[in-house]
């Protein structure tokens, strides 16, 4: 047995004791896509997914992306500097358009989007100020930066959407420039960034301002353009990240900006020059939800609030400790891993899934179910969830925030 097999051993005790336990929760395998999925041959109705207004599913996107197989097959084989299609810049400019921005780059992730920016953006004269509740992206997509040879730029974290955690770093920082990373809405807490706050800060101590809005794209502003159109600060925000993963349905990065930065990370962007073009099919099916968005954007994003706001009222009238979280977004808080592991695992065999979320994930005491409304969840899923998830929190003293002692009892 090699070092490589005894490391993974050992650092794997965890997993196994929840297997033997029958509590571990990953890898769910699906056998269908979408909100209503089967797992073991099982109906499931999901609230972990990200399809925020339910159109991943819809005909006319599917159509759109079988249409496109036709003509261009599943990949283009080689990376976009020498595999880019009339349907990759088209929708480059439809989207750059509808956000509100000069231009717009599409990658092959939101991953890749994030850290193609920040090493290309970021150096030796850059203070890199984040959240210290940023994302995966934005942390490797840091110390990305921060590794390479002659240009790495400072590194600093402020309180989460605390100002004055933030204006004590900028008045204290080292080098020059400063680059502000924040998002728009914040995926396992669920709260929204305080931009106008940190826009004013930016603005006195000559910083940019720069947000990953992935999961306010589709959700926030009345035409579901995000938390820049719902705070009305797009013109001080000069770059913004977004993805296809979430609204758009598929799976892409995208960038906002003007020519010259677009530009500057089109031709330095390692994880862009480097990486495949993402699939016809995924462009024209994003194309396609567009469309749906130009044409009846503000009333699906309406009908989201609205659900979102009924499921929010009947877990807080329940008594459930919903966080910081203000969106379609809520974590039910159980604040321990063996009540959240016995919840999900509970509220699966019923039928319902909500992800749990745990250490290392979020700190001890801040265990909780992943839950995310959508506008394609129906009545009869709220209600039914609500039921389950009110009997549960009881059953498992969620509710009432007794201990149920150790998951190796």
């Amino acid at each position: 047995m090699s070092w490589i097999d005894e490391k993974a051993h050992t650092e794997l005790s965890r997993v196994r004791e929840a297997k033997e336990k029958q509590v571990y929760p990953y890898f769910r395998v699906f056998e269908s896509g979408g909100l209503h999925t089967t797992i073991g041959g099982q109906p499931i109705i999901n609230f972990s997914s990200n399809d925020y207004l339910g159109l991943t599913n819809h005909p006319r996107v599917k159509a759109a992306a079988k249409k496109a197989v036709d003509k261009y097959g599943c990949g283009l084989s080689s990376s976009r500097v020498q595999a880019t299609t009339t349907e990759h810049v088209e929708l480059e400019d439809r989207l750059a358009k509808w956000y509100g921005y000069d231009s717009c780059l599409i990658f092959t992730t939101g991953y890749q989007a994030m850290l193609g920016t920040l090493v290309s953006l970021a150096d030796k004269d850059t203070t890199l100020v984040l959240d210290s509740y940023s994302h995966a992206c934005i942390l490797d997509g840091t110390f990305l930066a921060a590794g390479t040879p002659g240009r790495a730029p400072e590194i600093r974290f402020f309180n989460h959407n605390s100002a004055k955690s933030l204006e004590r770093i900028l008045k204290s920082r080292e080098r020059k420039n400063a680059l502000v990373c924040v998002e728009g809405v914040y995926s396992l807490d669920g709260d929204k960034a305080h931009l106008a706050e940190f826009v004013e800060i930016c603005e006195r101590y000559d910083a940019v301002l720069m947000v990953d809005d992935a999961h306010g794209t589709g959700t926030l502003g009345e035409r579901g353009t995000g938390i820049l159109e719902e705070t009305n600060l797009r013109s001080k925000c000069p770059v913004v990240v977004s993805t296809f993963s979430k609204t758009f349905g598929g799976i892409g990065g995208l960038l906002f900006g003007s020519q010259e930065v677009i530009d500057l990370v089109k031709h330095n962007a390692r994880s862009f020059l480097f990486s495949a073009s993402l699939p016809v099919p995924i462009v024209a099916a994003a194309s396609t939800i567009l469309d749906m968005l130009e044409e009846d954007g503000p009333a699906m994003v309406k009908e989201l609030h609205q659900k979102a706001a009924y499921f929010r009222g009947k877990l807080i009238e329940a008594g459930f400790d919903l966080g910081a979280s203000n969106t379609h977004i809520m974590p039910v808080m159980c604040r321990d891993e063996r009540k959240t592991l016995f919840m999900h695992v509970a509220l699966l065999e019923c039928g319902v899934l909500m992800v749990p979320i745990t250490y290392p994930a979020v700190k001890h005491g801040e265990e909780r179910l992943r839950v995310n409304v959508t506008r394609g969840h129906t009545q009869q899923d709220l209600d039914e969830a609500l039921e389950l998830v009110k009997s549960y929190g009881e059953a498992f003293f969620v509710l009432s925030g007794e201990d149920l002692g150790p998951l190796e009892d």
